[in-house]
């Protein structure tokens, strides 16, 4: 089978002027090389098509493929990492991973919110900031967490993000409005063990491939999964597999979230204990990242037996088998 890759290069965008962290949720070259390696390993053919512009050159110049591994996040717009997708759907080009319509929603973090809320499943209180007005406005008990409502890898988190008066949440949120250019998503803080659940699998095939827990170092920023700390975690973060009951909760809570919002193939679903002790949903990324020694995703598979071949198997196993039923 030929197996087109999308991806967004850090390297890139780098040499475009773009910031460290603008280009953050991009992936490395190791990241190509590793995925071309593990699907070559499973029998397949791969040709790099790279970022959205790229795939639309591609698809011009009539270019086909068996099926798209598709991992570009894109760069601007509520849309951006639906862009791919919708684009493959437009020339009835199968693709690994979810569609727009997942991939819109989850991007925006109060939309998904809304709708795991009405699933019936838990995720903390929480406002859409949208100008300086609505601040007043916020009427939640503190402490509250802030961050840009679309954006991922930690992006516009820090130790400030934990906010405990009505000075820092306004302070906070002016900064982010005005740094992110988007709105931003507080909610109640949660206190609890910090988890992240890998799920492979479509509907009421999907199943969990590891818990674990998320354990901060001394020396990183305190209480919070912060963009430094994400992107320094061989020195500030621990990770450790887990199987007792909060895991086992996070995971049931992750497997309802993933079926509930429809998503596809592979992702992780992120959890955390509020303060009576129950598992909360915070957020989902079905673009999960696939560095295959970085990456959460993988480093959960692998505590838990999964080598990378393996998991790019499973992977591309549960999108043939979804291909096969349509």
């Amino acid at each position: 089978m030929k197996i087109g890759l999308t991806y967004d290069l850090r390297s890139e965008y780098r040499a475009q002027g773009f910031s460290e962290e603008d280009i953050a949720e991009f992936d490395q070259e190791d990241t190509i090389i590793g995925l071309e390696t593990a699907i070559q390993g499973h029998g397949h053919e791969t040709q790099r098509i790279g970022s959205a512009r790229s795939l639309i050159k591609a698809l011009g110049e009539g270019r086909r493929w068996d099926l798209v591994f598709n991992i570009a996040e894109g760069m601007w717009g509520s849309g951006r990492e639906a862009l791919v997708p919708a684009l493959l759907d437009a020339y009835q080009i199968p693709y690994v991973f979810s569609d727009p319509l997942v991939l819109c929603l989850s991007l925006d973090k109060a939309a998904c919110k809304r709708v795991v809320r009405d699933l019936g499943l838990n995720t903390p209180d929480f406002v859409v900031i949208r100008e300086q007005a609505d601040i007043a406005a916020v009427d939640l008990p503190f402490p509250l967490f802030a961050k840009p409502l679309a954006e991922g890898t930690g992006k516009g988190v820090t130790a400030a993000s934990r906010i405990t008066t009505r000075e820092d949440l306004e302070t906070v949120c002016l900064g982010l409005l005005a740094r992110y250019a988007q709105p931003v998503l507080v909610e109640t803080f949660l206190p609890g063990r910090e988890f992240t659940c890998g799920v492979v699998g479509n509907g009421a095939k999907a199943h969990s491939v590891g818990v674990m827990e998320v354990i901060l170092n001394p020396e990183a920023d305190a209480q919070v999964y912060s963009y430094n700390n994400k992107e320094n975690c061989e020195e500030l973060v621990h990770y450790v597999l887990r199987t007792d009951a909060d895991a086992e909760a996070a995971q049931d809570l992750s497997l309802a979230v993933w079926r509930g919002l429809g998503c596809r193939d592979a992702g992780r679903v992120d959890v955390r204990l509020d303060a009576a002790g129950q598992a909360s949903f915070i957020e989902v990324n079905p673009l999960a990242g696939l560095h295959y020694a970085h990456s959460d995703l993988p480093i959960l598979s692998r505590l838990n037996g999964i080598p990378f071949h393996s998991l790019i198997g499973m992977i591309l196993d549960a999108a043939l088998e979804r291909l096969d039923r349509l």
